[in-house]
């Protein structure tokens, strides 16, 4: 199984290998919480407050780490602005209410952007392998503020194709400035557009295939 529960005298810690894109925010910030390189237990959420576990999970890009109340609710809320961040060399890092064919996936994902992933749509860490190259600093685009900066982002991963994206979204580049905002979006995952982050139909010469 790729997700361990580690309950906590005050919450609850729920980690996901298959969408750990290795950040290592976690092992770094609180190596006395998430303990690395040990065999056995290597997960100690009562080394911590709940307002810092909160804040673990917060800081991890993918999602990987959710942090819930002892009695199964979600601590994270909802930011007040959806974005996507593009990943030098990397993945999509989303931030928002994310559903992905109408199931929830919390409010942070990594999407593969190098086509390369065997965890599709998720990220996996394979452009590193691949040797993926594309940078986070994509052109802006002209856009006006949203109406609504929040609210559900609804993802389909369509067949060896790109993420279609509806709902309000700010791309923003690496380095935190907003190059554009949309509310329907088509977003390449098989590392070929000349429009990154952005599809421009290279799936179908490029012979991208969606499933591992």
């Amino acid at each position: 199984m790729s997700k361990e529960i580690v309950r906590g005298s005050s919450a609850v810690i729920e980690f996901d290998s298959e969408r750990c894109i290795h950040s290592r925010h976690c092992v770094l910030d609180r190596p006395d919480v998430f303990v690395p390189n040990v065999a056995g237990e290597w997960i100690h959420p009562d080394q911590a407050s709940t307002a810092e576990l909160l804040e673990l999970a917060r800081n991890c890009p993918s999602g990987a780490i959710q942090c819930q109340g002892l009695d199964g609710t979600l601590l994270e809320a909802a930011p007040l602005v959806n974005t996507v961040r593009v990943r030098e060399n990397g993945p999509l890092a989303m931030h928002g209410p994310i559903y992905i064919n109408g199931q929830t996936q919390g409010y942070r994902a990594t999407f593969c952007r190098c086509g390369a992933s065997s965890h599709k749509p998720f990220c996996d860490g394979s452009h590193a392998g691949a040797g993926f190259t594309a940078s986070g600093e994509a052109p802006a685009a002209t856009s006006e503020p949203l109406a609504q900066r929040n609210g559900d982002l609804q993802i389909e991963p369509t067949p060896n194709g790109p993420l279609h994206v509806t709902g309000c979204l700010e791309v923003v580049t690496g380095t935190g400035k907003t190059i554009n905002r949309v509310t329907d979006a088509w977003l390449c995952r098989c590392g070929h557009s000349g429009n990154k982050p952005y599809c421009d139909g290279s799936h179908v010469k490029a012979g991208f295939r969606s499933e591992p």
